[in-house]
């Protein structure tokens, strides 16, 4: 199983990046498909989620959307009016048995991609 994250880059307080998520020998609609994300000294922490309906940390709702392709196998998150704090390596992840109560868990998804960087100036 690969996840291949791309979409990071450099953008202004306020601005919107789409980061993409695509899967290869994993089917996006099978189990829970998530994004995380881990700013410097600071742990990998939940963003947002899908199975039937999205899912959101309180600090991204409102601001960033979470979907999926299922043609294209692959997973996107939408982010609007980003904000310095939002700078982070965000990673997507899957997960085929997860329990909806632990869908915000680090340890409840099975397979992790590389990573892509987002950074927000002020």
């Amino acid at each position: 199983v690969q996840l291949q994250a791309s979409g990071g880059g450099l953008v202004q307080a306020g601005g919107s990046l789409r980061l993409s998520c695509a899967a290869s020998e994993y089917t996006v609609t099978r189990g829970v498909m998530a994004w995380f994300r881990q700013a410097p000294g600071k742990e990998r922490e939940f963003v947002a989620a899908i199975k039937g309906y999205p899912a959101y940390a309180d600090s991204v709702k409102g601001r960033f959307t979470m979907s999926r392709d299922s043609a294209k196998n692959t997973v996107y998150l939408q982010m609007n009016s980003l904000r310095p704090e939002d700078t982070a390596v965000y990673y997507c992840a899957a997960g085929s048995s997860i329990i909806l109560s632990h869908m915000r868990e680090r340890a409840a998804y099975n397979y992790w991609g590389q990573g892509t960087q987002v950074t927000v100036s002020s």
